[in-house]
């Protein structure tokens, strides 16, 4: 996305899946942007067959582990703060209001992008 573009969900699939070095290229996953609706998961072969980390806890957790991401909670400001490895990376912020799995899950997976984003800029 260029500068001050807003990914969509699936780009964002993409670029984290890439930084954890999944491999994207399954065909079913061109063709699951045709359903209706479409669908946003990712095939990974020997990962899942439903790969989305914005909607799963456990690929969402095995994410931040793969490439350290820290996860803290800012109570006060009602936000999930998430670190790219070694704070090399800007902090990234996500609201949570009433769902802060959700931001969770929303703030790794936004995280997992710009460590890929930052890869292919070099």
């Amino acid at each position: 996305a260029c500068e001050g573009e807003v990914m969509t969900d699936r780009e964002l699939l993409e670029k984290a899946a890439k930084a954890a070095g999944y491999d994207t290229s399954h065909p079913w996953n061109a063709g699951r942007l045709l359903l209706v609706p479409p669908v946003d998961a990712l095939c990974i072969s020997d990962v899942s067959t439903g790969w989305n980390p914005l909607n799963n806890d456990g690929h969402a957790l095995s994410l931040a582990v793969e490439l350290r991401i820290e996860v803290g909670f800012n109570d006060d400001c009602s936000e999930v703060d998430v670190w790219t490895p070694h704070r090399s990376h800007n902090i990234l912020y996500e609201g949570y209001g009433n769902d802060v799995n959700a931001a969770t899950r929303r703030a790794i997976t936004r995280a997992a992008a710009a460590i890929q984003e930052a890869r292919e800029a070099v």
